[in-house]
């Protein structure tokens, strides 16, 4: 519309100069030619509009909403019509307690009372888009900013609604996935009468009371303790069990070595070593048991 205004300018401004001063009709029948270019121009590029990828367009006359949507591409309007542009791609939309990481600076996160009474801090991040077909209606009912008319405002709602039914220490440990999926599908449903559709929902951290924090610690590190003393008892268990079976291990060997022995199988054995030993190279004094044997050997 730029160029449409600039020669509709040149135009009239031929118009009074040809009119006015009679030496200039040869410029002014120049700048006359040249407005209508400009304005040839103006009007052509109006009729056309850009979409760009990832974007839905819609058209709006006199403050009036158009049917139909503006697809990605080069499209052909009416030059009078204004074109309201969507982001139709995945957004992504964080409330975080540290400064400058959520879309709102300083601390955004969501404070919630749980079940038990405690102030429990919850950042988290909303992964949506909107619907590429119901951007007219979107336009119409809501207006071009969805963030902070529908998708902030409600998402902290319905987390605060759904928290007073957990303590926060569940909240914190063994119900969050719970909680995580019951928001989701609260808000889904929400998001999708205004025209919006909801991907996930991600808790980043949950920060708990300091109190609480200090109870949580004190409990593991109870149950750390109680689980080094298990470990130290079974231990000990069996290592009395291991000794209790190398004991009765020792006495079924010398209950079976006493059992078998006799006296002429220890006189044979005798035999067996004194004949070794008289047989060694080796200098030695043999004493034999001078009643069955009475015999010294010197070597």
């Amino acid at each position: 519309m730029f160029f449409v205004f600039l020669g509709i300018v040149a135009i009239v401004m031929s118009i009074v100069i040809g009119k006015n001063v009679p030496n200039l009709a040869k410029v002014a029948t120049i700048g006359r030619f040249f407005g209508i270019f400009l304005l040839a121009v103006g009007i052509a590029a109006a009729c056309f509009v850009q979409i760009e990828p990832g974007q839905a367009g819609v058209q709006t006359l006199f403050g009036k909403v158009q049917p139909g949507i503006l697809r990605e591409g080069l499209n052909f309007v009416n030059p009078l019509v204004d074109v309201v542009k969507y982001d139709v791609r995945t957004q992504n939309y964080t409330m975080s307690a540290v400064h400058d990481e959520g879309d709102k600076s300083g601390d955004d996160a969501i404070r919630i009372l749980t079940a038990d009474g405690l102030e429990v801090v919850i950042d988290l991040s909303v992964l949506y888009r909107i619907d590429g077909d119901r951007v007219p209606e979107i336009l119409r009912s809501i207006g071009p900013d969805v963030r902070d008319k529908i998708v902030r405002p409600m998402t902290r709602t319905k987390i605060r609604d759904n928290a007073v039914y957990y303590d926060a220490v569940s909240l914190y440990s063994s119900k969050r996935d719970e909680f995580q999926q019951k928001i989701f599908t609260s808000i889904e449903k929400d998001f999708a009468a205004r025209g919006l559709i909801l991907e996930q929902i991600l808790i980043r951290n949950i920060t708990l009371p300091e109190s609480v924090k200090l109870t949580i610690e004190s409990k593991i590190n109870a149950e750390q303790e109680a689980q080094k003393m298990r470990f130290v008892l079974d231990k000990e268990r069996q290592e009395a069990e291991r000794k209790r079976v190398e004991a009765q291990g020792i006495a079924d060997y010398q209950r079976i070595l006493t059992s078998s022995l006799t006296d002429k199988l220890l006189q044979y054995e005798q035999i067996k070593a004194q004949k070794e030993l008289a047989n060694s190279p080796n200098a030695k004094v043999v004493i034999m048991n001078g009643k069955s044997a009475p015999i010294l050997l010197n070597q």
